[in-house]
């Protein structure tokens, strides 16, 4: 069973970003409520209810009971839009939803037993593949998470989706492959290599004079071709 939250919205009459500016000015959020068969309704919402929810992590994945004046409307958060520099919430998409929708959701994979992991024990390292998986599944029986138990993975193998266990009544998105979640490799190496820096002139010089006190000098150069006498 799906999870909820609750926010309060109010109807608005305008768009545009004028509008969507002003709203953020008294620190409100701009919205829509789409989807059912139903004419698009406009809205605003209190910025900090919104930001508490969206820091919970959970506002994509959790149905959402909004109530809209005297109304309350089942919605799922499909879009959820930030400020680049601040991350607040500036804008939302809701979809209606009811019990029977079937639809396209994100789930985070989260990773358990990785204390008693042999490959994990042996230094290995656990490379991600898939920090979320594309699942397809009742609006009502969206999962908080999907789990991966590492408890037997060894350096070397591999998790495929066929072997995890997904929520009742949910599939993967991707089903024409048995795509990889995770791995443990091999940890890497790394060589010290000791970087010598190029000698200096006077060593270079100090070492030619020691090597003509051991009779290694270098060899002279030949003399100069003398010119040939005149006739």
């Amino acid at each position: 069973m799906s999870k909820k939250f609750t926010l309060a919205a109010q109807k608005r009459d305008r768009a545009g970003k004028g509008v969507a500016r002003a709203l953020r000015r008294e620190n409100k959020v701009p919205g829509v409520i789409y989807g059912a068969g139903q004419d698009p309704v406009m809205i605003s919402m209190d910025a900090n209810p919104v930001s508490i929810e969206h820091l919970k992590g959970h506002m994509t994945t959790n149905l959402c009971e909004l109530k809209v004046g005297n109304d309350t409307v089942l919605t799922l958060a499909r879009d959820v839009q930030l400020n680049p520099v601040t991350d607040r919430v500036e804008h939302i998409d809701f979809m209606r939803v009811s019990p029977k929708t079937t639809i396209h959701v994100k789930v985070p994979v989260h990773f358990i037993n990785q204390e008693t992991s042999p490959g994990l024990k042996a230094k290995g390292v656990l490379n991600v593949v898939a920090h979320e998986v594309d699942l397809i599944c009742k609006a009502s029986d969206i999962p908080e998470a999907i789990e991966v138990d590492l408890g037997k993975l060894e350096i070397g193998k591999d998790i495929k989706i066929s072997e995890v266990t997904l929520p009742k009544g949910s599939k993967p998105k991707i089903h024409d492959r048995d795509f990889a979640i995770c791995s443990i490799v091999e940890p890497t190496v790394y060589t010290e290599v000791e970087i010598t820096a190029p000698a200096s002139d006077a060593e270079v010089a100090a070492k030619a004079e020691a090597a003509k006190g051991d009779g290694k000098a270098a060899p002279a150069k030949a003399d100069a071709k003398k010119p040939e006498a005149k006739k």
